[in-house]
């Protein structure tokens, strides 16, 4: 299917960089296309980052030959048929021939085809989405899987059987289920269901970019969990499929199981996300808590008294690491995850205590963790419990109000006194400035030291 279309190459550099591609290709008689996610991305008014271009009719050798009499080029993925050009967000790409020799990603033999269709070209393409072309001499859209009708009805569809031949395929289409809020059509789902076997042949770093994707981009994360649950390839992850049908208290979860209320929170946590200008690390950070906060509540959860508790569900740190090392997650996010899923109802019983938010704020800060940051997963978890109301709630607003009087939003309660200050005092270095030091801090968390005059006080009181 062909549509006429005018895109728009907003970025300088790769519109002056493709001017160029077009005439040498064009030169010896080829043709090049814009293809894969930035013609997705165009066809959803988003601003594509990178710019893959696909060029048919020239034999590798001489494509190379004719680029890199105008652009440094890297050959790093030119056995896989892929040019880049150095400092320009451009990937240049051969049509390629894969034939499947065993099981997992690496199980093929790559063979480049510059004289192969388009449509056989695009065949050889996870999802439909992503297998649009765009020829910028002719302003045509090529479509020869109808992508742009499955955009529209935001329906994610696999292009061939060969979808079968890479399974990290199913974690992608979980990515792109989340960002762009798509419902996995249901042949596409059989194809997935099939390939659960082959999970055991990906690399834990191939597994990890998905799920950040997934965390770091998703507009709607319950999508992605819903397509990973239809796919059935929850049976990869037992930690969050225990959440289904694990029972809550009605009268603070109405909205019913942990694993609805989980759904919930992580589309309220990239709510949130967007609405504080989190990128990157921070809002995958952001959204794995949301949807780890509450992976301890299976093992914890029973009824008494009549109600439905999960005491200590904030404490099962086991939990938590198992399933985030099952992700790839690095040990850094981990920890900072990790603790916010630990302190995550710690607001309940605050009573405006100023010693409490003092030493919570230095506790996070180990891991290199906020107030700020603890606040926002506890509005989404709050958020995430229809028809109640949603927002953030009183006690954790106190919190963070004192935190600001304190100036410990966004970074720990820095020590007032300092081995310098010791050094003044007459102390020789050593062991026992670091005693000291600690002590004082102590007193400092505690409230009872408030300005460096009262800590040097102290000490000349406590030790002298």
């Amino acid at each position: 299917m062909k549509h006429h279309l005018s895109f728009v190459v907003d970025d300088p550099l790769v519109r002056d960089a493709h001017t160029v591609i077009l005439r040498l290709v064009k030169s010896v008689n080829g043709r090049a296309l814009f293809v894969g996610g930035c013609v997705r991305d165009w066809l959803l008014g988003l601003t594509p980052k990178d710019f893959d271009i696909e060029v048919y009719g020239i034999r590798p050798n001489h494509l190379v030959e004719i680029l890199s009499s105008q652009f440094p080029l890297d050959l790093v993925g030119e056995a896989f048929g892929v040019i880049k050009l150095k400092g320009i967000p451009i990937d240049i790409s051969l049509p390629r021939r894969e034939s499947k020799r065993g099981l997992g990603h690496k199980g093929f033999e790559i063979d480049s085809d510059p004289f192969m269709t388009i449509e056989e070209a695009a065949g050889r393409r996870d999802f439909t989405i992503n297998a649009m072309a765009w020829d910028p001499e002719t302003q045509e859209l090529l479509d020869p899987f109808d992508g742009l009708s499955d955009l529209e009805q935001k329906i994610l569809r696999h292009t061939t059987e060969r979808f079968k031949e890479d399974p990290l395929r199913v974690l992608r289409g979980q990515q792109f289920a989340g960002r762009y809020c798509l419902t996995g059509a249901s042949d596409t789902l059989v194809l997935s269901q099939a390939l659960l076997p082959e999970h055991q042949t990906l690399s834990i770093e191939r597994i990890w970019g998905e799920w950040y994707k997934w965390a770091s981009q998703s507009i709607l994360p319950s999508a992605g969990l819903t397509f990973l649950l239809q796919a059935d390839w929850i049976q990869m992850y037992p930690e969050l499929k225990s959440l289904i049908d694990c029972p809550q208290e009605p009268r603070f979860h109405p909205e019913g199981d942990v694993w609805t209320h989980t759904l919930l929170v992580t589309d309220q946590a990239a709510l949130i996300a967007e609405r504080d200008g989190l990128l990157k690390d921070e809002r995958a950070i952001l959204v794995l808590a949301a949807l780890c906060h509450d992976l301890g509540k299976p093992e914890t959860t029973e009824t008494i008294d009549g109600r439905i508790r999960s005491r200590g569900h904030c404490d099962t740190i086991e939990v938590f690491q198992c399933f985030l090392t099952r992700l790839g997650t690095p040990p850094r996010m981990m920890e900072r995850i990790v603790i916010l899923c630990r302190y995550h109802l710690t607001h309940i019983d605050f009573k405006d205590s100023l010693r409490h938010v003092r030493r919570l704020s230095v506790v996070l800060a180990k891991t290199g963790e906020t107030l700020a940051m603890l606040g926002r997963l506890v509005e989404a978890d709050h958020s995430g419990r229809p028809p109640l109301s949603k927002g953030l709630p009183a006690n954790m607003k106190a919190m963070l109000d004192v935190a600001e009087s304190l100036n410990i939003q966004s970074q720990r309660l820095e020590p007032l006194l300092l081995g310098r200050h010791l050094l003044e005092l007459g102390f020789s270095p050593g062991p026992k400035m670091g005693e000291i030091l600690q002590l004082v801090f102590e007193s400092q968390l505690n409230g009872e030291v408030q300005c460096l005059e009262e800590a040097k006080e102290w000490v000349r009181r406590n030790c002298v």
